[in-house]
């Protein structure tokens, strides 16, 4: 039976962390990942004002082929990297196994990462396969998503709980809503802009742990 695990990985421990330097932004999200042959085409968001250094600092790697604005807002900019992938260890690691990537997310802390494997054993693989790499992995947790009394909170990080309790709680998904996300921020002590991304982010956790079957073992 399937597993997912949550992991921090220091941005210098792996290539795409390397490319994407968040020093001029808040944070970087990945949005999808789509595998083309030996390239993989990621879309990512990159929050706050985005100046030509990034850009910049992303083309210079040799692994890079491009990347393209395809979508800009006030506060974020959606970007299209198309890269070789098959240098970045980590990744191959995530591949070899049978892993999926169903989140990460990218700040100046470390780059987390929502992973599925198709069970312990894979996941131990992977793991192996990291410290083999010199990737230094911070398990946050392992959970089984198809066992409810595995873990209580659906798949929910205490923050994502946390913060889905009070949205839930003050009425932020009532028509009309009862509250804003400026007024959720206030109450968490943290930003507008990250009060939107944990919610997106438990809302998705919440919906691959309630509603997706995972795959069967081979």
């Amino acid at each position: 039976m399937s597993v997912i695990t949550e992991v921090r990985i220091p941005p210098d421990d792996f290539e795409l962390g390397q490319i994407l330097n968040i020093e001029e932004a808040s944070a970087i999200e990945l949005e999808t990942l789509v595998p083309t042959r030996d390239t993989t085409v990621p879309l990512f968001w990159v929050y706050e004002p985005v100046g030509d250094g990034f850009l910049d600092t992303v083309e210079r790697y040799p692994t890079v082929n491009s990347v393209t604005e395809v979508d800009v807002f006030e506060d974020r900019t959606l970007f299209r990297l198309d890269w070789d992938a098959s240098q970045d260890h980590h990744f191959q690691c995530v591949l070899d196994h049978e892993g999926q990537i169903l989140s990460a997310t990218g700040t100046p802390e470390g780059w987390d990462f929502e992973m599925r494997f198709t069970g312990r054993e894979a996941l131990s693989q992977y793991q192996d396969c990291c410290e083999d790499a010199h990737i230094s992995l911070d398990i946050i947790r392992i959970y089984n998503p198809a066992d409810p009394e595995a873990d209580s909170w659906y798949g929910l990080s205490e923050p994502q709980r946390e913060a889905l309790a009070l949205a839930v709680r003050m009425g932020y998904y009532d028509i009309p809503r009862g509250c804003t996300t400026a007024e959720l921020a206030d109450e968490l002590g943290i930003s507008d802009q990250a009060v939107t991304e944990r919610l997106r982010r438990a809302i998705g956790a919440f919906g691959r742990h309630a509603l997706l079957t995972p795959e069967p073992e081979a």
